[in-house]
């Protein structure tokens, strides 16, 4: 019954979890936007104490139930799992801990949150792991079956589905996503949970707390005929039958065991608690989560290029410009904030209905995101990135916020503009500005027919990228934006 339960409700989080990387009309997320929130390193990044409480209250509780029913990445694993123990069953075998790459991996982790590493961060952070694998491997199909309902919907004279562009957002990003989907696939499908008991350090965390949790699966040495059974299905190679002993620390509370046990030696019930004397290890688990939650405390203080020349130059594909700084969303209040709290899930990106957000590839930040306005601008109405960001990388704005914060300035380079080029009149760049700070003069006023150039008024532009998306000049527009390191107000 209680394997069941627990079934059940994976299953619901799991299908809405992959839902909000899937979901671009942005219903999903009004809705079920919380679970997103409700990850325990996402939360941890923004310091939201009550869910990270919440998380650690019910891990001393339960044992590790966050890992079995609530993170996404442990649910894939054990989908995969399940799909090859239709094969061959009764695969897995006890196995010991090994605490030195347990730990050795958490240290690490911590040692990239102070340094401010966010490639490593993204790494091996498992939210962000399975946003990757879904908003770039699964949100392509769905996105295709999308537009065969809309084609089809078309043909009967029904507008209910509308096509959407298909694109790669990033090959660096789409390359780490394949890989990461590999090899947990191939861990999973032979090991079951070898990734979350060796490598992710939300698991270490959990699995040090879940060792003195509440309620536990006890074996009842009496009843119990030393068959191996619980072992051979346990996917967390935690049971030792030999000895009659579980490893807590990894055991993620599937409830398989207590399933597979015909003699009813294994329950679900309150355990003895392990021996009170503090060793080795533990006091430097609580070294390592000590400084954990202290730096994440202070932490917190492509596509075919579309035609919209308006037949005034050929049609090209436009290059992304040369910044000296690259630009981050309203929101992200500084370069360092969005790169501090970014754990690089993709949900953003993944929501990004103008298509401004994509994957950077860079090395230091790498796969978090950054903007560019080679296939639409970001819009002043549009504040979904805001909306949806678990760790406060982009903190809630309102449209009358965003439409006030600049992110950035645009600049002009007369030698591209299609007015010096091909001598002729443009306009688009001033035209297209929501906010207008961009006004034509005449490029020679003493000529009564001189053709007209843009002047920017930096005062007023708040970066939107209007007016570089838009510009004919390719491949590089005439005009593009250059990004602050800390957004500003005006």
């Amino acid at each position: 019954m209680l394997r069941k339960i627990r079934l059940t409700v994976a299953v619901i989080f799991f299908t809405l979890i992959t839902l909000l990387f899937l979901d671009f009309t942005g219903t999903i997320h009004q809705w079920f936007g919380w679970m997103a929130k409700i990850q325990f390193l996402p939360a941890l990044l923004v310091v939201n104490i009550g869910i990270v409480i919440g998380l650690v209250v019910l891990t001393l509780l339960f044992g590790r139930i966050y890992c079995s029913i609530i993170c996404p990445l442990g649910v894939f694993q054990d989908v995969v799992s399940w799909i090859a123990g239709k094969q061959k069953k009764s695969r897995f075998s006890y196995s010991p801990s090994v605490s030195w790459l347990r730990y050795g991996i958490l240290a690490m982790f911590i040692l990239a949150m102070i340094g401010g590493f966010g490639s490593l961060l993204a790494l091996l952070a498992p939210y962000s792991a399975y946003g990757r694998i879904a908003s770039n491997l699964f949100a392509p199909f769905y996105q295709w079956a999308n537009n065969g309902l809309a084609y089809l919907a078309e043909r009967m004279d029904s507008y209910a589905f509308y096509t959407v562009d298909v694109w790669m957002k990033g090959i660096a990003t789409f390359t780490i996503a394949i890989i990461t989907f590999i090899v947990l696939t191939i861990l999973a499908w032979r090991n079951g949970r070898t990734y979350c008991n060796t490598i992710c350090p939300v698991g270490t965390i959990l699995g040090f707390l879940a060792r003195y949790s509440y309620f536990k699966p006890v074996i009842d040495t009496e009843k119990c005929n030393g068959c191996g059974l619980c072992a051979r299905n346990c996917k967390a190679a935690c049971i030792d039958t030999q000895e009659h002993r579980i490893d807590y620390s990894r055991c993620v509370t599937c409830m398989d065991c207590i399933g597979k046990c015909r003699r009813n030696a294994l329950k679900y019930v309150p355990g003895q608690s392990l021996p009170k004397k503090p060793s080795a290890s533990r006091r430097h688990f609580l070294s390592a989560a000590t400084l954990f939650a202290v730096s994440a405390t202070l932490k917190a203080q492509v596509k075919p290029e579309k035609n919209v020349d308006g037949g005034l130059a050929p049609i090209e594909d436009k290059q992304k410009p040369e910044r000296r700084t690259p630009i981050t969303p309203p929101g992200s209040l500084s370069a360092r904030n969005f790169t501090g709290h970014c754990t690089a899930c993709q949900l953003c990106v993944s929501v990004c209905t103008n298509q401004v957000l994509r994957p950077s590839g860079n090395l230091m930040t790498l796969m978090q995101p950054e903007m560019s306005y080679e296939l639409g601008y970001c819009r002043p109405e549009c504040t979904k990135c805001a909306d949806v960001c678990p760790t406060s990388a982009i903190q809630p704005i309102s449209v009358a916020d965003k439409s006030a914060i600049q992110i950035g300035h645009a600049v002009w380079i007369k030698d591209l503009c299609v007015v010096n080029t091909d001598g002729v009149d443009c306009g688009n760049c001033a035209r297209h500005c929501p906010t207008a700070a961009i006004q034509m003069v005449p490029k020679d006023p003493e000529a009564l027919d001189s053709p007209k150039i843009p002047v920017i008024n930096t005062e007023r532009c708040i970066g939107c990228g209007a007016c570089e998306h838009l510009c004919p000049s390719r491949p590089l527009s005439a005009i593009y934006v250059e990004g602050h390191e800390m957004h500003r107000i005006i």
